[in-house]
């Protein structure tokens, strides 16, 4: 797999699947090379097990030697916005010249095609448009930014890794097109379908997973915050009457800011998140301390790798490895243009020529 994207979506696609067995070949620029280099702890956690080779696509040889490595590939991944690829003269079109069973996957932010094609863009900018931050937050607020990149990683990484497995599992080569924007907006499935069968239009603060009711949200308790997704009656029930409150089974759907949202507030803020946790185990009513990063991943057992996460996807007669450190900068070039059929004088005078570095 040849991997030409830049920092997070196209590093966390390739992730996953290197993680999985992948051999992803990063290809990058004689300059800087990818961007995420620039924050060598992100850089780490995104590139574990794969290798680094430094071609300069603007020269003969390096757009020769991209060829010759795209021959023998299954997949080729590139985040450039449209057309690009194409004025470098290792477009699609060309690839597929040299290898008809070529899996090519560009993740752009508006794809391939459509007005929006040309804008540049970052995550905030694609669920603006699709329609996602306009419903992030409580009603009245402004709109409330995620703590991820919920079109880089939802929208386009994990599209795209799906996308390439869909296009391999067909044994045809073919032209993969996610668009990070068009990825965002399919999250929304559940209130887009509502709203398309006649509902109306909903807003912030409307949605029952976004905070309006008092059974799934989060509270405040004595020594920190506690999440309630008591959405199902059954949950909801079985909390109420293990804080001895069954008159508060009726209450279930009332809004924040309702008398009965205060005593439920007041109950919460009375305990600790570890008494909560420890009410939860006991009556299993969705209750769950609400933790800090550091928390998280020290609860996380091994879904921490090194110096990232682990994969959550969990195989059971292939399970995914995490052997591996990220690559330095051009470490693989020699070996990888080798393994392509080119001499040690042939190497030498890409380098000498600033085609490879």
């Amino acid at each position: 797999m040849l991997d030409l994207t830049r920092l997070l979506p196209g590093g966390y696609c390739t992730l996953l699947l290197a993680d999985h067995g992948a051999d992803v070949v990063k290809v990058e620029d004689t300059g800087a090379g990818d961007y995420a280099r620039a924050d060598p702890p992100s850089f780490a956690a995104l590139n574990r097990g794969k290798r680094s080779i430094q071609l300069d696509l603007k020269s003969a040889g390096g757009r020769e030697a991209f060829l010759r490595l795209a021959v023998e590939a299954d997949v080729v991944v590139e985040s450039f916005r449209p057309g690009v690829m194409d004025r470098l003269g290792v477009g699609y079109e060309t690839l597929r010249g040299v290898n008809e069973r070529l899996v090519y996957c560009a993740i752009t932010g508006y794809g391939q095609d459509g007005p929006l094609r040309d804008r540049a863009g970052h995550d905030l900018n694609y669920l603006a448009r699709a329609g996602v931050l306009a419903l992030s937050g409580d009603a009245g607020a402004p709109p409330a930014q995620a703590a991820v990149q919920i079109a880089d990683v939802a929208g386009g990484a994990l599209m795209a890794a799906f996308g390439i497995m869909a296009a391999l599992r067909t044994g045809e080569g073919q032209f993969v097109d996610i668009s990070m924007t068009d990825g965002a907006l399919s999250l929304l499935a559940m209130p887009a379908g509502q709203l398309l069968a006649g509902g109306p239009v909903p807003r912030r603060g409307d949605l029952v997973l976004g905070g309006r009711l008092l059974c799934y949200r989060p509270y405040a308790c004595a020594d920190g915050w506690v999440s309630v997704g008591a959405l199902e009656p059954k949950f909801w029930a079985a909390f109420c009457r293990g804080v001895g409150r069954e008159d508060l089974v009726a209450h279930q759907y009332d809004p924040p800011g309702s008398e009965a949202h205060a005593e439920v507030a007041a109950i919460i803020a009375a305990r600790t998140r570890a008494e909560w946790e420890a009410f939860n185990a006991e009556h299993d009513c969705c209750v769950e301390p609400l933790l800090e990063l550091d928390e998280a991943l020290a609860d996380a057992g091994d879904m921490v790798a090194g110096e990232g996460l682990a994969t959550p996807v969990r195989l059971s007669a292939t399970p995914a490895s995490f052997a591996g450190a990220a690559p330095g900068l051009g470490e693989h070039t020699d070996a990888v243009l080798a393994a392509a059929g080119y001499g040690p004088d042939e190497i030498a005078a890409l380098r000498a020529a600033g085609a490879a570095k």
